[in-house]
């Protein structure tokens, strides 16, 4: 028979336990004003702790791959820059030998026209405004030297661009070192926190990640349609990545961050986004509501926009979560990650 006596109520000793304990947990989901809530406020203590680097990691691989883009259209200017420059320069050189051949001619027949001495003397932007008091130089003549001033400018005008375009690179690339370093400070002290565990410890956190990476195979998508055709062939290429696994800053074809699978299968239906999450969220038609996004959307989670994945239906998400996971489906409700909007790519 089962017993109708009250509890005895918590010893004095017990409730300090139980009230330290809560004080920790709050402690820990107040580290970051500006962050997330922690994915799981029942967690504790190192889980809680490697799981908020696994967040931050994943925040700063997103800024990583800004500034990676950002440098990678830099070199391609700079590159442009320089090439036309040479272009320049080489068709200033012939105007220059057409000149030089015309003063040579002169001053082998008896004397150097003083409009070319002017041109020669190494000041010919001055040339035009001086040489009309001369009253010696032809109309011809006169067009070709104004062609040639055109083209130095032009070719002075080039190089300044490529130097400004340089120092914009220099200071992107410097971005880059910083936040490559900030995420492997972030998961350096995460791996430090999980050497602390006991190996029985280690092995349970391993076991659940596990669970759920094996947990995504067997999941139940429903039978919804998809948002496009190329949102399905982008979808279809995503899940055939499903095992991958998760690796900071990776685009595919076998390791993804977030935005990395997304970018990619998006490659593999012809069209071409953005490279960071927060740049995607901002292409396509923007959905609001959860209830009405279609497979193959794409769906933008945390305030600061810092993770994407795509919509698989049936309530959930298929993308690269973090370090140390797979590409794999998992419920949106349970992703830890607060659901910003979907984007719908036509």
């Amino acid at each position: 028979m089962a017993s109708h006596r009250r509890p005895k109520p918590p010893t004095p000793r017990y409730a300090g336990v139980v009230t330290a304990t809560a004080a920790a947990a709050v402690a820990l989901s107040t580290q970051s004003a500006s962050a997330d809530p922690l994915p799981d406020p029942a967690k504790k203590g190192v889980q809680a702790q490697v799981d908020r680097l696994y967040e931050q990691a994943t925040q700063a691989t997103e800024k990583y791959n800004g500034a990676k883009e950002k440098a990678d259209g830099l070199r391609a200017e700079v590159a442009a820059l320089q090439d036309a420059a040479a272009r320049k320069q080489g068709e200033l050189n012939a105007l220059r030998e057409r000149i030089g051949t015309v003063a040579a001619g002169q001053y082998r027949s008896g004397g150097l026209d003083p409009s070319l001495q002017l041109f020669l003397s190494g000041d010919p932007d001055s040339y035009l405004e001086r040489a009309s008091a001369l009253d010696r130089v032809g109309d011809r003549q006169t067009a070709v030297l104004q062609q040639f001033l055109g083209r130095q400018r032009a070719l002075q005008q080039q190089r300044r661009l490529a130097a400004d375009k340089l120092a914009d690179l220099g200071s992107t690339q410097k971005e880059l070192g910083s936040r490559k370093n900030e995420i492997q400070g972030k998961l350096r002290e995460a791996r430090r926190l999980l050497d602390t565990l006991s190996a029985k410890e280690r092995e349970r956190i391993a076991a659940d990640e596990d669970r759920a990476n094996r947990a995504s195979t067997r999941v139940s998508l429903g039978n919804e349609a998809s948002a496009s055709q190329r949102a399905a062939a982008a979808f279809a290429a995503a899940q055939s990545r499903v095992g991958m696994p998760y690796v900071w800053a990776a685009s595919g074809p076998n390791s993804f961050d977030c935005s990395g699978l997304t970018s990619w299968a998006f490659r593999q239906a012809n069209v071409s986004l953005p490279r960071t999450s927060q740049a995607q969220a901002n292409v396509g038609t923007r959905v609001n509501s959860l209830s009405d996004l279609r497979p193959g959307d794409l769906i933008i989670m945390r305030t600061d926009l810092s993770h994407v994945g795509f919509y698989a239906g049936n309530g959930q998400i298929l993308h690269a979560p973090k370090p140390g996971a797979q590409v794999r489906y998992e419920s949106i409700a349970r992703s830890g990650m607060p659901f910003m909007w979907g984007v719908r790519i036509g």
